[in-house]
């Protein structure tokens, strides 16, 4: 997929309906030559169209408006490549949880959680969160995740958390204020509720912090799993990360994970994850991830979290 083609199926897949703001930069990052030359200079992953907006957000820039944005790129261009080939899209989205929460809850409690990919940490406080399945409520402190759900084991109550530990290549310090700012540019534009949460999230985060460790998620996998409680459920789970992670890379994870005791719950792009015989995802939503367990489709699922569509048995 070339970096034009790219742009054009961030702005169909993920930003129609979604972000008017970033369609329009990805449309118009597309056919605009000079851009793409610059982002040649550039390594492949590096090209990612939310990467890119982010940077530009993060360094103050304009994305409202393509010429305006492309202007700024321009006239920045050293500033936006330097962190280009430092960053990676962390985007840490709480409402993630809303998602988990229907597998979470119906696992022997108590859980050790153990996130993959997991940027700050934010996702691994579904118990600390309130959640909203249409008018299906759960939990009454904490943010509110909000999910329109279709078909779903719908919980009655919050998961037990024993044990919470992550794994990233660059773990965020939530605590960080240059940390908590890359992570708001993550946010698209229109989404000011997102950056509400954000903020709720990372208040409960701060004040009991979880055990991050700096390192690869095939090589740290093994010893982290390890020094969970063995009186709770390990539980590792990723949302949106594996796009990130190189094909061999991603096979021996998926085989190492495989066989940790415990359960495996992934949320991730079915062209990135593949199953065997997926129905199709539902018509009115573009861009669609699936939720797993234990490599088991069980649901199609938004992006962010806002919503799924149950269709296993």
């Amino acid at each position: 997929m070339t970096a034009a083609d790219w742009y054009d199926d961030f702005a169909t897949r993920q930003a129609h309906g979604v972000s008017p703001a970033y369609e329009r930069l990805a449309r118009a990052v597309a056919r605009d030559e000079t851009l793409l030359a610059l982002l040649g200079t550039v390594p492949p992953p590096k090209r990612q169209p939310n990467l890119l907006f982010a940077v530009v957000r993060l360094l103050g820039g304009p994305v409202h408006s393509p010429s305006d944005f492309a202007a700024f790129v321009h006239a920045n261009w050293p500033a936006v490549a330097a962190h280009l080939t430092t960053r990676a899209t962390q985007t840490n989205e709480a409402n993630r949880c809303a998602l988990l929460l229907p597998v979470l809850a119906s696992l022997p409690q108590p859980l050790a959680l153990l996130e993959v990919g997991c940027s700050a940490g934010l996702n691994l406080y579904p118990d600390r969160y309130s959640y909203a399945y249409g008018t299906h409520r759960v939990g009454s402190t904490g943010p509110l995740l909000t999910c329109t759900a279709t078909g779903a084991p719908l919980p009655t109550a919050l998961p037990t958390v024993a044990w919470r530990a992550g794994i990233d290549l660059n773990p965020l310090d939530i605590t960080a204020p240059a940390d908590l700012a890359w992570l708001d540019a993550l946010i698209w534009p229109e989404h000011a509720h997102r950056r509400t949460r954000l903020r709720e999230a990372a208040a409960i985060a701060a004040a009991d912090p979880p055990h991050l460790v700096r390192g690869d998620l095939v090589d740290a996998l093994p010893a982290l799993a390890a020094s969970a409680p063995r009186d709770a459920t390990l539980v590792v789970f990723h949302t949106s990360v594996l796009y990130q992670v190189p094909d061999e890379h991603r096979r021996r994870f998926t085989a190492q994970v495989g066989v940790l005791p415990g359960h495996w719950i992934a949320v991730e792009d079915p062209e990135v994850l593949t199953y065997p015989d997926l129905p199709p995802p539902p018509a009115d939503v573009m861009h669609k991830n699936v939720l797993a367990l234990d490599g088991k489709p069980l649901a199609w699922t938004r992006g962010h979290g806002e919503g799924l569509s149950w269709f296993a048995s």
